[in-house]
């Protein structure tokens, strides 16, 4: 398999984490929306990433689709999401939560950093910026106060995609949390950090 994007980008990170964990061997093809539009066009016509292109060829696109077949293809006593009931209803608001948080931290990320000065639009960013830290507030609420996961006894999707998020906006927005705004998060992002699955995706190793 061939994971298409940058890490960076906290849909391509969480992906790629998850292959970690589940033990998928995969290279990964750096390309980004910003330089390598065509190239990534070929595989998604909306020019996104990730994609994970298959050994058979066939391409998958969209983080959420990724990670549902790598679900399904270890089962679930090894998936990383529930499979039914009231567990897989809480881990899959939690998770909306954090990719919520993620969709609002690129917008204002890239308000900030590439549209021309003279157009800044400090309404949007601003507005953009207080939605994404609403849902991490959300998930800093949800979080247990005794060095627990997310969404149950395991780590899961929700704590990997919630710890890449977290690291996301400190990075492209450095400044806007600060050091005590979200503790439980941060506690989480640092236990994550402890697992070589999740250390070795840094967006700096690239």
């Amino acid at each position: 398999m061939i994971l298409i994007g940058r890490l960076l980008s906290p849909f391509v990170r969480r992906t790629q984490v998850s292959l970690n964990v589940l033990g998928f061997e995969c290279q990964r093809n750096p390309l980004g929306t910003a330089t390598d539009s065509a190239a990534i066009g070929e595989l998604n016509p909306l020019r996104r990433v990730p994609a994970l292109v298959l050994d058979d060829g066939e391409v998958l696109i969209d983080s959420i689709a990724i990670l549902d077949y790598l679900d399904e293809l270890v089962g679930p006593g090894r998936a990383l999401l529930p499979a039914a009931g009231s567990e897989r209803r809480k881990a899959q608001r939690l998770l909306s939560l954090a990719v919520g948080a993620a969709e609002k931290t690129v917008v204002a990320h890239y308000e900030k950093s590439r549209r021309p000065e003279d157009r800044f639009w400090d309404q949007w960013f601003d507005a953009a910026l207080g939605q994404a830290l609403s849902g991490m507030a959300a998930l800093e609420a949800a979080a247990p106060g005794d060095g627990g996961w997310l969404a149950g006894s395991d780590m899961s999707q929700v704590d990997i995609t919630t710890a890449v998020v977290y690291e996301f906006i400190n990075i492209v927005l450095p400044g806007q949390i600060d050091e005590n705004d979200f503790p439980r998060l941060k506690a989480i992002a640092r236990r994550m950090n402890e697992l070589e699955a999740f250390s070795s995706t840094h967006p700096s190793v690239e």
